[in-house]
């Protein structure tokens, strides 16, 4: 990337003259990636990605869900539903994580599975072709970044968690994702290191998560000259965090 279209020819012309490359033009599709170009923005997904996932697995023809995880499912280490193939279960859901680089509606559900990675359960295993099968339902789903003025051009953040939500450790998730005038540029879905005494305090670890996530953003623009340092509107749902943390100040 750069400002001046001579300075990123010359650079290239540089590069060529070191290394052995070719130029492919403007990029379409890059390790799995989808990106289609136009003036009015950038489209990226993955459709090929998970179309070869459900070919490889047999569910090409099964039938689509309308969420990627059941909200009243609670998984746990021991279940009482028996041992699944390991192997089958490891590949399905290594896969479903690099899904995720372009799926932030998948994030957390992933993330759950990935908890049973190394003794997984038939009920494990369910949840997992479950995440495939909705996404067999929204197979040409991505992020849309669009054009967007200096005024509009503002790094917003959101954050979320649940309350001792781990059934084997009673630890909280905490959920957050951050967008940078369009679309969503980074979001994340983790288990919390401790365990929280309430759901403010669950919410106040997702705060502080989603903080250190948000001053790294703002030194990575400040490096390419986009942003100065400002208030970083975020949204929470906790109401008893609501009055001191809705606004995160940076100086």
């Amino acid at each position: 990337m750069g400002s001046s279209e001579s300075l990123v020819e010359a650079f290239k012309s540089s590069m060529k003259s070191q290394f052995e490359m070719t130029d492919l033009g403007a990029l379409k599709y890059f390790l799995g990636l989808e990106i289609n170009q136009s003036a009015d923005g950038i489209f990226l997904c993955q459709e090929k990605y998970p179309t070869d996932m459900l070919k490889k697995f047999n569910m090409s023809n099964c039938e689509a869900a309308t969420t990627p995880m059941n909200v009243n499912e609670k998984l746990q280490r021991e279940d009482g539903t028996g041992p699944a193939d390991g192997k089958l279960y490891r590949s399905i859901v290594g896969g479903l994580n690099y899904l995720t680089h372009t799926r932030p509606d998948i994030s957390f559900p992933v993330s759950v599975v990935s908890r049973y990675m190394h003794k997984p359960t038939k009920q494990h295993l369910g949840a997992a072709k479950r995440i495939l099968r909705y996404v067999a339902g929204s197979l040409n789903a991505g992020i849309w970044y669009t054009k967007v003025s200096d005024s509009n051009f503002k790094l917003v953040g959101y954050s979320d968690s649940d309350h001792a939500g781990s059934l084997d450790d009673r630890k909280s998730t905490s959920g957050n994702v951050f967008s940078l005038g369009s679309g969503a540029i980074t979001w994340s879905s983790k288990k919390q290191e401790t365990v929280a005494l309430s759901s403010s305090e669950a919410e106040y670890a997702a705060i502080s998560s989603a903080s250190r996530q948000a001053l790294w953003l703002q030194k990575l623009l400040l490096d390419f000259h986009r942003l100065q340092w400002q208030k970083i509107p975020r949204f929470m749902e906790e109401q008893s965090t609501l009055m001191s943390n809705a606004t995160l100040y940076v100086s």
